[in-house]
């Protein structure tokens, strides 16, 4: 969830982006201007987490925040207040690129979570980046311009578990995309442009996977094992 505060503060620093349609390629965005890069000593501890649509990663975060005081950041919640936040000169961008299905621009995303982690750092040193990075190319530009992740903690869960969990969900949700065709349509996405992102962390070393199968009392206790055995015992 973004904090209260970072959408009265954010200054996107990408210029004159509103003025690009919403099929235009990130690629072919205008380049920010050079800003210091924030270190792992700025922010000690950066996780990303993901896992498949109806995977529990918002239940497992929530857990997370009480238990361990981290700042849990959802890529998708900031995208949608600043599309609503009055005066916003990107949020009709932001709109047109949902409404379209298409990625909003990596640069945008991660300047609105650069700007949360920064609001956040006088009272918290832990962040739990949630829903992000989607796409590889998301990672390596985070890495480099923002600070680097610790590791991934990826919510490994079957298909049917995640289809039945998010059609149980729809029946109180009112979400338009808790529907069968949909959350199909979802699964393939996140395989296709996310599960790079864990193969490549994997390869590092950088990857903590959880079953999340189980109740989500048992996923909360191995989840914490593995923080514990990863982070140590102090954490």
């Amino acid at each position: 969830m973004p904090i209260s505060d970072a959408t009265g503060k954010l200054l996107i620093v990408t210029p004159g982006l509103s003025q690009l349609g919403p099929n235009v390629e990130s690629s072919q965005l205008p380049q920010a201007p050079n800003h210091t890069k924030i270190n792992a000593y700025t922010f000690p501890l950066v996780i990303f987490v993901l896992g498949g649509p109806g995977a529990g990663k918002g239940t497992q975060c929530s857990r997370l925040v009480d238990r361990y005081g981290f700042t849990h950041l959802s890529a998708g919640d900031l995208l949608r207040a600043e599309q609503d936040r009055e005066g916003s000169e990107y949020g009709q961008l932001i709109k047109d690129y949902i409404k379209d299905g298409k990625i909003v621009p990596m640069e945008v995303t991660i300047a609105l979570l650069e700007n949360a982690m920064k609001a956040a750092l006088p009272t918290s040193q832990r962040f739990l980046i949630d829903g992000f990075p989607r796409k590889l190319d998301q990672a390596l530009k985070f890495e480099e311009s923002v600070c680097a992740a610790k590791f991934v903690l990826f919510y490994d869960c079957p298909e049917a578990a995640m289809e039945a969990r998010l059609l149980e969900r729809g029946k109180t949700s009112g979400r338009a995309d808790d529907n069968e065709e949909s959350i199909r349509k979802r699964f393939r996405t996140f395989v296709e442009t996310s599960m790079p992102v864990v193969d490549y962390f994997g390869k590092q070393g950088r990857v903590v996977k959880i079953d999340a199968t189980p109740s989500p009392e048992e996923v909360e206790a191995k989840t914490r094992e593995a923080l514990k055995e990863r982070l140590g015992e102090e954490f």
